[in-house]
């Protein structure tokens, strides 16, 4: 787990929640968990008690098919759900800021297997885990024969546009980390948001190898004791030391050090995404938590904590959630218009405030945003989240 989820300032209005790979997946309203639309009791539906110093899952099994875990937050700290894969390493599917007293439900489509549950009490740490077994059920989670050329046509473009972007972020990273080590922190400076465009908009991706995540992108303010920190936001500070107390430049030594491991994760990233193929629910999934993503960290200003480039990876963040909608629009054309129509408008909308902000090339800095701005930003990314929260459960 990646131990790195920021707080969240302003919270989306569904708690549908986002799944990466390798699960097929779908945000969906739910009957009560146990229970099937039909009253009947349902295996696939579970609870699960989350609290300060536990995780109690209501089963340790179930058949494959459409899981539905019913998450409630018993305990005094933010809580977080995990379902891993069976390394414990891959993130499969996540419901993130679950509140003292809150509820929130992780809807998946299973194939069978082994994977974890795990709960993260105040989100950090590895979290409390258990095993987490799929039986085969015989479902086939298949699309339909009428839908497998629009299906298709989505998986093959999402796969070449997730490469492209890694391959992009690579070259971009190492010019970054070149100009970073030479000393010519201008360059640097300008470099940083650019190469930090291409890991936003694969994001949710990239944070399925929740190894490389934690590596790459962790936050100081997300550090564990111990924890040794590297990745962008450790260069970052170092570019942008002005805000912080007391600060000591890194020496040559550790530039070259650190930079030189940026560039080494991002080289095994850029292999890893090679491997991956998509399915039409993972690709909805990961447009809304691309959307989560905007919502928990960029439109507060918490990820770009000393450089204050947090716009670049907002219109990242969206310009992925776009990418993503706009492959399986044809799919869902045929299936929901209305949403169709709904969704784009929705993102039109977006769009339109964010360019407001613009500033040659790029965008204006944070510090520059009124507090009228982040609450405009803020309420248009909840207009769009709640569509877009249903765009899964249209195609698959």
């Amino acid at each position: 787990m990646t131990g790195r989820r920021h707080s969240r300032g302003f919270a989306l209005v569904s708690s549908c929640a986002v799944l990466s790979l390798p699960l097929l997946s779908a945000c969906t309203d739910n009957a009560p968990a146990g229970q099937s639309g039909d009253g009947t009791v349902d295996s696939r539906a579970m609870t699960v008690e989350a609290s300060d110093t536990g995780c109690q899952v209501s089963a340790a099994s179930a058949p494959s098919g459409k899981l539905t875990f019913s998450v409630t937050n018993a305990g005094t700290k933010i809580n977080e759900f995990y379902v891993l894969g069976s390394d414990g390493l891959r993130i499969l599917g996540e419901v993130e800021n679950i509140g003292p007293g809150l509820s929130r439900d992780l809807v998946l489509s299973a194939p069978p297997g082994s994977y974890f549950t795990a709960c993260k009490p105040g989100m950090v740490g590895d979290g409390i885990r258990a095993p987490f077994a799929v039986s085969d059920s015989g479902t086939d989670l298949a699309p339909s024969e009428d839908d497998q050329v629009l299906v298709a046509t989505a998986n093959k473009n999402y796969k070449a546009y997730i490469q492209d972007q890694a391959e992009q972020l690579l070259a971009k990273t190492d010019e970054f980390a070149k100009a970073y080590e030479a000393g010519d922190d201008d360059a640097a400076r300008t470099l940083y948001p650019q190469a930090r465009v291409h890991w936003e908009r694969i994001e949710t991706v990239a944070e399925s190898f929740g190894d490389l995540d934690p590596k790459m992108d962790l936050r100081e303010a997300d550090l564990e004791p111990g924890q040794k920190w590297t990745g962008w936001h450790r260069l970052e500070k170092d570019l942008w030391p002005a805000g912080a107390k007391n600060y000591t430049p890194l020496t040559t030594a550790a530039r070259k050090a650190y930079a030189t491991d940026l560039v080494k994760n991002t080289t095994t990233l850029n292999t890893k995404v090679r491997t991956l193929t998509y399915t039409a629910d993972q690709i909805a999934n990961g447009s809304r938590g691309l959307l989560d993503e905007v919502a928990t960290s960029k439109v507060t200003g918490e990820e770009e904590t000393w450089s204050r480039t947090d716009l670049y990876d907002f219109q990242a963040n969206v310009d992925g959630a776009r990418v993503g909608f706009e492959g399986l629009r044809p799919l869902l054309q045929k299936k929901d218009p209305q949403l169709d129509t709904q969704i784009d408008a929705r993102f039109t909308a977006l769009q339109k405030l964010l360019d407001e902000h613009r500033s040659g090339d790029g965008f204006v800095s944070y510090d520059d945003l009124s507090k009228a701005d982040v609450k405009a930003l803020s309420n248009a990314v909840n207009a769009l989240a709640e569509p877009l929260s249903t765009l899964t459960a249209a195609v698959v």
